[in-house]
């Protein structure tokens, strides 16, 4: 099993990033996804999560109305769309997936929201 993140960096406040989690060694479209992020000095929170067929999406309160939890299955691909970011938004972000009753997550990716 292997989860991949990219899309990470630099934004200023009120702008928009995609991020990406490529997914491989296991049936990417039968299990539901997730995006956690955890900043410093902070517990890893819970932001997105979507179901296998992309019909149940789960937000965090935080991030209702900014982010967009999507994925591609053909491609074993899950998106985390962020606009209108906010400072508090910068952590590392990671994808999440629990397979077989262990959780599975990415290297993750650093997102930075700053001026």
């Amino acid at each position: 099993v292997q989860l991949v993140e990219s899309g990470g960096g630099l934004v200023q406040p009120g702008g928009s990033l995609r991020l990406s989690c490529a997914a491989s060694g296991f049936t990417f479209s039968t299990y539901v996804m997730s995006w956690y992020r955890q900043a410093p000095g902070k517990e890893r929170e819970l932001v997105a999560a979507i179901s296998s067929g992309g019909i149940t999406i789960e937000y965090a309160d935080f991030v209702k109305g900014r982010f967009t939890i999507s994925r591609d299955n053909a491609k074993s691909t899950v998106y985390l769309q962020m606009n209108s970011v906010k400072p508090e938004d910068t952590a590392v972000y990671y994808c999440q997936s629990t397979l077989w009753g262990f959780q599975y997550w990415g290297q993750g990716t650093q997102v930075t929201v700053s001026s």
